[in-house]
């Protein structure tokens, strides 16, 4: 499950335009109106890339009459920064049992 949840994770962020919505996201909730602006694409193509968002679980939106607001959901973040913490633990480990080595210091 969890690989999964980085999977739709790491690939929404893979897109620039998505990046760019979360980066705007990232100061506060934005209208799509708002998140639109600044990109060269149609208002259904923000939609999609915004439903991406929203699966990925980075993203969520609420409707309140004709208006959508998205807010981030700075809590998905949290299991790719806990992923990416055990990977970098490891590598610190390795690279220190190198360095040991190299310097003739392994018992």
């Amino acid at each position: 499950m969890l690989n999964h949840q980085l999977d739709l994770m790491y690939g929404a962020l893979a897109d620039g335009s998505r990046r760019t919505m979360v980066d705007r996201l990232s100061r506060g909730p934005a209208t799509v109106k708002q998140l639109a602006e600044p990109l060269t694409m149609s208002l259904p193509a923000v939609l999609q890339h915004l439903r991406v968002l929203e699966e990925s679980g980075l993203v969520s939106s609420e409707k309140v009459g004709r208006v959508r607001t998205c807010r981030l959901q700075p809590a998905a973040l949290q299991a790719a920064e806990q992923w990416i913490a055990d990977r970098r633990a490891g590598w610190v480990s390795r690279l220190d049992r190198l360095e040991e080595f190299l310097n003739g210091e392994e018992q």
